[in-house]
């Protein structure tokens, strides 16, 4: 089988840019931007990621966290200082600020750290309320500074290959999708599973249609913790006339990372759980609708081909190169905000 070449120069653009915040050669100009260097806020169950991935890109220099101890361990470990919050956004040596803490906490760190002329990456989703999340991006355009939301599964470069292909037409018009994203655990008292899962498939689908959606509908079931919904689906319809869902559960018997796109001239699947060639492939079953009822001919799939970037590692790069250069990320608030629009609406 033949794969598909999404590898090709620009099909991975924002991931074969350097990044200007970190990589500098003795020989290279001197008027190249200056290191960026970030404060990370919040070093729990994920922000540790965000603490090891900022260290080894050279970028970081604070970490802050409630529990002293925990901040005190990290910025050991790697090679920062931990401080309290607001010596964070007042240090003149840190340029940005990583959000990791809970999202009902996103807005109020965000503004305090545009305020002090912070660039500022939240992790998702961007805020509890689209009012929240409109005063974040308001208070990123007011100071100047970039505004990035940790819509992960954009910077995954099977997803990459996958966005880039149906752009440009390899699908033809899509018809639906569904993405699904269940496994047995991890359980939270501070979220259900929509706000906790669902804002990644959101994101992609989003993107993938390439409009935000006339409709939206949403329901889920608590059946672990009184009031925290445990599963939980949404369903959305397309002006153009497509159709998808997402399908979120924490009580699930497996682990399911997928995404399935169904268009005119073909059909997708990113799996990610799968492993290889298996995790992007391209199907080109053919359906003869000449007369009476309609005959499917299946088709071998086809991989797809994608690079081999570690997803969180690129979008900390990302980060870095866009506060370098003060551009728009590909997650920026405006993006980050139709997808809290269409979450908002499946919880109502």
């Amino acid at each position: 089988m033949s794969a598909v070449d999404l590898c090709r120069p620009g099909a991975l653009r924002f991931f074969q840019r350097p990044c200007k915040g970190i990589r500098r050669d003795a020989d290279e100009s001197e008027n190249l931007p200056m290191p960026i260097n970030v404060a990370v806020v919040g070093c729990g169950h994920w922000g540790k990621n965000h603490v090891r991935n900022f260290a080894e890109l050279g970028a970081l220099k604070a970490v802050v966290d409630p529990d002293a101890k925990l901040a005190a361990s990290m910025a050991e470990q790697f090679g920062a200082t931990a401080m309290p919050f607001e010596d964070a956004i007042t240090d003149t040596a840190v340029d940005a600020v990583v959000i990791a803490a809970p999202a009902e906490l996103h807005a109020r760190l965000a503004l305090q750290a545009f305020a002090a002329g912070k660039h500022v990456f939240a992790e998702k989703p961007i805020a509890m309320t689209m009012a929240e999340g409109e005063a974040m991006r308001d208070a990123a355009a007011k100071a100047g500074k970039v505004l990035m939301v940790g819509h992960l599964l954009q910077y995954h470069p099977a997803f990459v290959a996958l966005r880039n292909f149906v752009r440009e037409g390899g699908l033809g018009r899509l018809r639906y999708a569904y993405s699904h994203r269940c496994s047995l655990g991890k359980f939270r008292l501070e979220e259900n599973v929509l706000w906790s899962f669902a804002p990644h498939d959101v994101s992609m689908l989003l993107a993938l249609f390439g409009e935000a959606p006339s409709s939206v509908s949403g329901s889920g079931g608590a059946f672990v913790s009184d009031g925290i919904e445990d599963e939980y689906r949404v369903d959305l319809q397309f002006p153009s006339g497509g159709r998808a869902h997402v399908f979120s559960s924490w009580l699930h018997p497996f682990k399911e990372h997928r995404l399935v796109i169904v268009g005119e001239t073909g059909m997708a699947v990113f799996e990610d759980s799968a492993g290889g060639p298996e995790k992007l492939r391209l199907y080109r079953h053919l359906i003869e609708t000449g007369g009476g009822a309609p005959v499917p001919t299946k088709a071998d799939w086809e991989p797809i081909a994608y690079g081999d970037e570690e997803p969180l590692r690129s979008q900390c790069e990302h980060f870095l190169d866009a506060c370098a250069g003060n551009h728009s990320p590909l997650t920026d608030g405006a993006e980050a905000l139709r997808v809290l629009d269409v979450l908002i609406q499946a919880g109502n």
